[in-house]
């Protein structure tokens, strides 16, 4: 789309996705200020605020993008974060991201207006008749509110209500919520957690990077912004298993009684160390989202020492909340549930770190190893 797209008021013949409350919001990857490759998705554990406003170069667009610079104080990426998403390819040299909280999305295919109703359904990418309209999603990225733009300006006051009442971040859905995770003390006995950062200590670890699809394939990259920690993969045949032994007796049982799911393969055998030294943490990611992870079902997270602060796993999609397991102790979680890895503040925090999964899983990995490029263990 090379032109300011055509604005329209109402759909006029066309079909627009109509998006209510309630329904969970598209996700995405599109092209943002500074990140060719914005994952959408990961922006949960904060309201937020979408404005479709298609071109910053005319004064319906300018005005909507104005109540922001209004109410900048809100947008913090605590509480909210605003993301602008512009059709209009003149709008870089007008528009620049201000951090934290305020982003803008270059949709110039409309991709992401198509998803969300601003666009068409279909249509000729060269001319868009766009909507304009603000979107408001909850923590968890669903719709809590779709309001079009008015002649008026009605929408900006009406918007400024909406915002000004929201409830704490913490208690978006009303009471505090528990995420769908388990939480299990004594999987492992101390002295087998000795062992295993024993073995740790004994070979050192390798920095740990994390899965891409790039290219075709799915490959292992590092950035110490999104990721720092290192990993040792276990070689002691006998300590792989007494790990089995303790996954199959403590943890399979329990994720039978709460999802119904049989478990009956376990990937990596890994201890990972987070470190103050370098303010260990992994930011908001998901576990199975390339080819090479698809077929991942469930993750663990068991810890296997107490000394240290930080370093506690968060899933911000149901609120702030974090968790700390005892040493021995494990929180289980769906490999698609949004997680967070907390900056280690003091000493090392050592985990055993594997995912598990079931027999049609292994179908779907070994149909999915044509797409794998080399993978160590740092999922």
């Amino acid at each position: 789309m090379n032109g300011v797209p055509e604005i329209v008021t109402s759909p006029l013949d066309q079909r627009y996705r109509l998006l209510q409350p309630g329904d969970p919001a598209p996700w995405f990857t599109a092209q943002a200020t500074g990140n060719p490759r914005y994952v959408f998705d990961t922006t949960a554990g904060r309201y937020i605020v979408l404005c479709f406003f298609a071109t910053a170069g005319d004064a319906a667009g300018r005005s909507a993008l104005s109540l922001i610079d209004e109410h900048r104080q809100l947008f913090d990426d605590e509480r909210f974060s605003f993301f602008g998403v512009s059709l209009d390819p003149h709008d870089r040299d007008r528009l620049t991201d201000s951090l934290p909280g305020v982003r803008y999305f270059w949709d110039l295919d409309a991709k992401v207006s198509r998803l969300y109703g601003a666009a068409p359904e279909a249509g000729d990418e060269s001319s868009v008749r766009a909507r304009r309209l603000w979107i408001v999603l909850d923590p968890a990225l669903r719709v809590l509110k779709v309001a079009p733009f008015a002649d008026d300006g009605a929408d900006r006051a009406e918007l400024s209500a909406f915002l000004e009442a929201l409830p704490p971040v913490a208690r978006y859905a009303g009471p505090e919520i528990q995420a769908p995770v388990l939480y299990l003390p004594g999987v492992f006995e101390a002295e087998f957690c000795r062992q295993l950062t024993d073995a740790y200590a004994a070979h050192g670890g390798e920095t740990s990077g994390f899965m891409r699809d790039v290219g075709g394939k799915t490959v292992v990259v590092h950035d110490p912004r999104h990721k720092r920690r290192a990993d040792h993969t276990l070689t002691d045949e006998s300590l792989i298993r007494e790990a089995q032994q303790r996954v199959l007796r403590r943890l399979v049982p329990e994720i039978r009684r709460a999802y119904q799911f049989e478990v009956t393969r376990m990937e990596r055998y890994l201890v990972a160390c987070y470190s103050a030294e370098d303010s260990g943490h992994f930011r908001p990611h998901r576990d199975n989202t390339t080819k090479g992870t698809a077929h991942r079902r469930f993750a663990v997270s068991i810890n296997l020492n107490a000394d240290f602060d930080g370093g506690e796993i968060g899933f911000p999609e149901y609120g702030p909340r974090t968790f700390k397991p005892p040493v021995g102790g494990a929180v289980v979680f769906s490999c698609s549930l949004l997680h967070t890895v907390t900056p280690v503040t003091r000493g090392r925090r050592y985990a055993f770190l594997p995912f598990l999964y079931d027999e049609a899983a292994a179908q779907l990995r070994e149909a999915n190893r044509a797409f794998l490029g080399e993978l160590p263990g740092g999922g």
